[in-house]
């Protein structure tokens, strides 16, 4: 599971010999690479009482995917790993107390893989309303000259700045603009044109989460969890494993249920929008 940045992720691995048995190695060396591509080199312990295993902690100080390699010798012996840290600004809408209340869970031990699946369905969501959670974006609109603008993740909170791809060009001041939160559109508001390309960032998400997002949200992180969990009906009391869903969403990649998708219908944007 992934782990939220700065928190301590422990970094395990086996050394085998030829055969494939577990051994003490003579040397390890072990390299993280970041995302940015910097690399690190955490301490390696070996426990005594654990014969081909070793361990290191590694303090998480960016987020996005790792890769963790393992070089042993005496014997000769790799192995590879990818460590993902999560973003600062999560993708879940709802919180882990409202997850487990919605499956009827109490205890803590699978409380990473509730959050996991979580920002799951915060993604299924989203596919269909466009963003909940605020968040910054910056996109390039490659227009020559252009009437209005569309930006491409809605609802928009604020537009930031709007500024030119190439040297020499025109920028404009957001103060100078309007800009349609529900639509995305933008426009001068003295009626001149838009000369381009151009840089837009800007603000999208929403401040305020309706409750039918939010329960829609419960009800399709209920079915990932459900589902991963076959003849056990996902640990909820009396549940059943026959519900209904959609067919798989086309570019979202697995199936949801239906009642979520009608909860949503009332804040579903334009096809493309999202």
């Amino acid at each position: 599971m992934p782990y939220d940045l700065g928190a301590t992720a422990r970094l395990t691995a086996p050394c085998r010999d030829p055969g494939g048995t577990l051994t003490d190695a003579g040397a390890v060396q072990l390299t993280v690479t970041l995302p940015d591509g910097s690399t690190d080199a955490p301490v390696v312990a070996n426990p005594p009482e654990q014969t081909g295993r070793y361990y290191a902690d590694y303090v998480t100080v960016q987020a996005g995917r790792h890769l963790v390699n393992w070089t042993f010798t005496g014997p000769a012996y790799a192995f590879t790993d990818v460590l993902n840290v999560r973003l600062p600004a999560l993708p879940a809408i709802s919180s882990l107390a409202d997850a487990k209340n919605q499956i009827n869970m109490t205890s803590e031990p699978d409380d990473d893989e509730i959050r996991f699946w979580l920002n799951a369905s915060a993604f299924a969501v989203e596919y269909f309303v466009g963003p909940v959670g605020i968040r910054e974006v910056t996109e390039e609109h490659d227009i020559t000259v252009a009437e209005r603008l569309s930006l491409r993740q809605v609802p928009v909170l604020s537009l930031t700045a709007l500024t030119p791809v190439l040297d020499g060009r025109t920028s404009y001041d957001p103060g100078t603009l309007h800009v349609d939160g529900a639509t995305g559109i933008v426009r001068r508001l003295d009626g001149g044109l838009f000369t381009g390309p151009l840089n837009a960032l800007y603000e999208a998400g929403r401040r305020v989460v309706k409750e039918n997002i939010s329960a829609a949200d419960l009800l399709i992180f209920q079915h990932l969890w459900r589902t991963q969990r076959p003849g056990r009906s996902g640990g909820l009391p009396g549940a059943s494993d026959d519900y209904s869903v959609t067919e798989p969403i086309p570019g979202l990649g697995y199936a949801i249920p239906n009642r979520a998708v009608q909860m949503l219908a009332p804040d579903q944007l334009p096809p493309g929008m999202a």
